[in-house]
């Protein structure tokens, strides 16, 4: 049975303040058993946390306290195992990054689709259907008859855009542009972008892939394949179950079964997409990081991470102790 709670999470708004925010916002994560990444910047909040039911719901509370953080709405889903190791708040000059300046997501962003009308948007043939995300991901699954602008970096996309925008192009093809990428926030700023650039229709799916595949039927569905997630399930379907696909420990690509059927797959060391890009001498490491991970494994213990669970679990320690002696020192007075 799913115990862990999975919340993707995102926000455009302007967070003046955000470094202040960063250790309170740790602190509560940590106290609630709550693991993941989130990023902090000047545009706003974004990513993924997991944890128990009730430490997703004490941490999405807390930023909701925040006025500007209000309407803050989030994608939920189960995991059989914590899909995070440790919790991360970082600081960023963007939340998601093209290092294009002023692209003003917050208010620029085109218009919203709802996933049951994403449909009917797509087919329209005065469309093109554009997945912004990078190569790998939309390698396992993407929309039926979208385009791949083929990007390693999402700083690659205004190039793609200028390139894409000249005669013949496919974004002089057609009226109307419609972008989609994982759970929205990567659409927001895309689409922002190509307003700025003169484009004057275009939408995104709203709430991304995971929430069309959250919502709409199997049986009425456009999407062909697995959707990459940036966590420990690697891929997931239809109703958001946990898809197929295993993470290579190596190049950290999504790997099929038949990947790892190839002569070049070694478990934590090699598949088919990164055989040749490492040396001998990092593949000894990666062996010998497999090795410590598998006997990890027969100890039923968690190779990563172990060290820094130890710390958090001396330092709770630490401050019981404090508190029980501050109380026995009020009692001596």
């Amino acid at each position: 049975m799913a115990q862990f709670l999975v919340a993707a999470l995102y926000k455009f708004v302007r967070l003046d303040n955000y470094r202040d925010m960063q250790a309170p916002l740790l602190e509560v994560c940590q106290n609630n058993d709550v693991t993941g990444t989130l990023l902090l910047a000047q545009e706003g909040i974004n990513g993924t946390i997991a944890g128990p039911e009730a430490g997703i719901r004490a941490v999405v509370a807390y930023l909701h306290a925040d006025p500007r953080l209000a309407t803050l709405t989030h994608k939920e889903s189960w995991a059989d195992k914590q899909p995070f190791y440790r919790m991360k708040v970082k600081l960023k000059r963007e939340i998601v990054t093209m290092g294009i300046p002023n692209v003003e997501a917050e208010t620029r962003a085109g218009k919203y689709v709802k996933p049951e009308d994403w449909n009917q948007l797509i087919t329209d043939p005065d469309v093109v259907v554009v997945d912004t995300r990078n190569d790998y991901e939309v390698a396992i699954g993407t929309f039926k008859g979208a385009v791949n602008p083929e990007t390693v970096s999402f700083t690659q996309f205004p190039d793609w855009v200028k390139q894409e925008s000249t005669d013949g192009g496919v974004l002089r093809q057609k009226k109307k542009v419609a972008m989609f990428c994982t759970g929205g926030i990567r659409c927001e700023k895309s689409t922002a972008y190509l307003r700025s650039q003169g484009f004057d229709e275009v939408y995104h799916l709203e709430g991304g892939i995971l929430k069309y595949l959250e919502t709409v039927p199997a049986e009425q569905s456009l999407w062909d394949g697995e959707c990459f997630v940036f966590d420990e399930r690697v891929s997931v379907v239809h109703g958001l179950e946990q898809g197929s696909y295993e993470l290579c420990r190596a190049c950290r690509y999504p790997l099929s079964d038949a990947d790892k059927q190839s002569p070049q797959f070694e478990s934590g060391v090699s598949c088919p997409h990164c055989h040749d890009k490492h040396t001998e001498a990092q593949k000894q490491r990666f062996r010998e990081r497999q090795k410590q991970t598998e006997l990890a494994a027969q100890r039923r213990e968690r190779h990563i991470g172990a060290r820094l669970e130890a710390q958090k679990a001396a330092k709770a320690a630490a401050k019981e102790k404090a508190r029980l002696a501050a109380l026995a020192g009020q009692k001596g007075k």
